[in-house]
């Protein structure tokens, strides 16, 4: 399968990508909705209900299935984009599944039960590992990088940007720096093991720096620095 990404000229900034798929592909798409074109037969389109899990966890119902030769376009609303990762056999990282967008035939899923405390923080209890023979798109918001893991010296990452990360790593809900520094960031996650975590830049952050930049008062501004969980109480 061949996936296409549409370049774009205009200023929405919207995501557009072109499937290519040959006689023996088979893609599921978990997010129907956002095909726009379809080019082939008809009938080489199959939608299904998921799973009652995957419902729930995905918060979505269908899943749409494109086999043999045929061509779709599906777009992405602005700031998400697609990263599409090739499996071939095994795979140690932990994904979580409302990022998923496709995957191929000759992809296994395994559900994987967080820790009762990174439940709680997470507010998700499930995370997903893949495996086997094919491809997996993951939606993303921003640049996708990689950091490297440590067994002793810990990474510390912000929670909200993390896409995956090793079975075997280890997590610890922190923060870091002074005091002042430890009031005015979100929480972390201490991450020691071995591998690598992927990360994605935008998210929340982007957000933050917008409203940072829009002029809402040097006083207002000010209090929300100065004082403990200001950027939470002080809209």
């Amino acid at each position: 399968m061949n996936i296409i990404h549409e370049q774009s000229g205009d200023s929405f900034g919207a995501q557009a990508y072109t499937f290519e798929l040959g006689e023996s592909d088979v893609a599921h798409v978990l997010h129907p909705q956002q095909v726009i074109a379809y080019r082939g037969d008809p009938r080489k389109r199959s939608d299904r209900l998921l799973e009652i899990s995957r419902m729930m966890r995905k918060r979505k119902l269908i899943r749409a299935d494109f086999q043999g030769e045929c061509a779709f376009t599906a777009v992405l609303p602005a700031g998400f984009g697609l990263q599409t990762l090739e499996l071939n056999g095994g795979s140690d990282m932990l994904y979580d599944f409302r990022h998923l967008f496709f995957y191929t035939d000759g992809i296994d899923m395994k559900s994987r039960f967080l820790k009762l405390k990174n439940m709680l923080i997470t507010q998700d209890a499930i995370k997903m590992k893949f495996s086997g023979q094919g491809q997996i798109g993951i939606m993303t918001q921003g640049t996708v990088f990689q950091a490297e893991l440590h067994e002793k010296e810990p990474l510390f990452v912000h929670a909200g940007s993390i896409l995956a990360y090793p079975e075997n790593a280890r997590l610890d809900l922190s923060v870091y720096g002074n005091h002042l520094a430890s009031q005015h960031m979100h929480y972390h996650w201490k991450m020691t093991g071995r591998g690598h975590v992927l990360l994605q830049a935008g998210g929340t952050r982007s957000q933050e720096l917008r409203e940072h930049m829009e002029d809402d008062g040097l006083v207002k501004r000010i209090l929300r620095e100065a004082i403990p969980f200001g950027n939470v109480f002080i809209k």
